[in-house]
């Protein structure tokens, strides 16, 4: 083992939480180590997540726009996939961003290290590196922000190629033939769009009663309506009690309520049924730290664990596992050793599902609100009588608010169809600065737009629109 280091703040993990909290810290004049097995910052999201699966998402866009438009009077011709260009692509995008994060890394003076970081107590980090030695670094604080992993199934994972996780589906290795997508939630209806996109025949199986459990059901009808048109198949209430790799692919034995045939046989599957977090194996044992039932290390407002000087942050700390909610956190936390009076307390994080259409939402949902019992006025503002929607050809989108029926003051943003993710900004500041629907109301929107849809949508709850027929109450 080298000599130890000591170090103020000890970042474990450099993702979308870490590399910003190091170098916010950093910037405040803090010694900052920085501990992760990648040589540059970036973590799961850069390197194996959200980055690379929207640059495939975008892929796949533009090959399902460019089929639509053939209705339209424009053919392209059959679309040729060269899957190394296509790959080579993808890991451009992501080396030039994790390549900028190195630089500020550099620049900030960060302290990097590459290797698996563990508590050996409350202020000694040891880092194993690959060439098989070890770095003692002892701190006055710490942020852990190690992230999650892909969740697999008991008795269903198969260490076979033809068997992936998210990781795995993001290399495209091969556009297999056919591919089952066990789970329903946002990273299979993700990755399944865009297998689908590039030639596979999707099959989408999902143990709930809809797809993606918890989002608004109106909010999730416009996407399953187009799915069951790009998907071979999509079959709720079902799962997979049984699978086997054998040489002509893998066999799977479905379980569901009228199944005309619940043995299949797909060249390939998809695990996709959620993350767990990376609080195993991190020494946290040796600390005050507490995890609870789900492996999520428990913080405070402030995201200081049980032991004061150690802060938790992202995926590990808790839901939901958003990327942006980890960054947010990181600011928070560093403030608090800092000595600012901060604490983590949005009032809406937005969610996004990055599918074609795209679904977004912040703050109070409508099914919330109901089982909560919560009093709420809900106004929707259809696509179909959006101009610029109807331009686009993709009018099949809603925009609604969950409003306070007695003020108008916003207490959730719903919103389904084309640029939904980008457009979601505006429900999660109206959010956070107490807007009412008047506020949306008279705040003038472009034309033609899609954001024109929300100050439509706040029309509404006064009782009167330009484009659609209004019933008073």
């Amino acid at each position: 083992m080298s000599e130890p280091s000591s170090t103020r703040l000890v970042v474990l993990g450099a993702g979308p939480g870490g590399y910003p909290a190091a170098f916010l810290a950093a910037e405040m004049g803090m010694q900052v180590t920085l501990v992760d097995l990648a040589a540059k910052p970036g973590g799961v999201c850069l390197y194996r997540g959200c980055i690379p699966s929207k640059a495939l998402l975008h892929l796949a866009k533009v090959l399902h726009e460019a089929r639509q438009v053939g209705e339209w009077g424009i053919e392209f011709g059959e679309p040729k996939i060269d899957l190394d260009k296509m790959r080579a692509w993808k890991d451009r995008v992501v080396g030039k961003l994790t390549g900028g994060l190195g630089s500020l890394s550099k620049k900030h003076r960060i302290n990097a290290i590459q290797g698996r970081g563990r508590f050996a107590d409350a202020h000694t980090l040891i880092v194993d590196k690959d060439d098989g030695s070890q770095e003692r670094v002892e701190f006055d604080h710490a942020i852990i922000a190690t992230g999650s992993r892909p969740a697999v199934v008991p008795g269903l994972w198969v260490d076979s190629p033809r068997v992936m996780d998210s990781t795995g589906a993001l290399l495209i290795n091969d556009i297999p033939k056919t591919m089952l997508v066990i789970g329903g939630g946002y990273i299979g209806l993700e990755l399944g769009t865009a297998y689908a996109a590039f030639g596979s025949r999707v099959t989408v199986v999902e143990m709930a009663k809809a797809l993606l459990p918890g989002a608004d059901r109106d909010l999730v009808l416009p996407l399953e309506r187009r799915l069951k048109n790009i998907f071979q198949e999509i079959l709720v209430e079902t799962r997979v009690s049984s699978l086997e790799v054998r040489d002509d692919g893998v066999h799977v034995k479905l379980v569901g309520l009228d199944l005309p045939n619940p043995d299949r046989v797909f060249d390939k599957v998809l695990i996709a049924v959620g993350r767990k977090p990376n609080s195993n194996d991190i020494g946290v044992e040796t600390t005050a730290v507490k995890v609870d039932a789900k492996g999520f290390i428990q913080t405070d407002e402030q995201r200081r664990t049980a032991e004061p000087h150690i802060f938790a942050i992202g995926d590990v700390a808790g839901e939901p596992m958003l990327a942006h909610k980890a960054t947010h956190e990181a600011r928070v936390a560093v403030e608090a050793i800092a000595g600012k009076p901060s604490v983590f307390d949005p009032q809406a994080i937005p969610a996004v599902v990055f599918t074609d259409p795209e679904i977004a939402w912040c703050g109070l949902t409508e099914t919330q609100a109901l089982t909560e019992g919560q009093p709420h006025t809900i106004t929707r503002f259809p696509w179909a009588a959006s101009g610029r929607a109807t331009t686009l050809g993709r009018n099949e989108g809603l925009t609604k608010l969950i409003l306070d029926p007695r003020n108008g003051r916003i207490l959730g943003v719903g919103i389904v169809g084309v640029g939904a993710g980008e457009m979601i900004a505006e429900g999660v500041l109206a959010m956070e600065m107490g807007a009412r629907a008047k506020d949306l109301k008279l705040a003038i929107h472009a034309h033609p737009t899609m954001s024109e849809s929300v100050m439509e949508a706040a029309e509404i709850f006064y009782g009167h629109s330009p484009h659609i027929a209004v019933t008073k109450k």
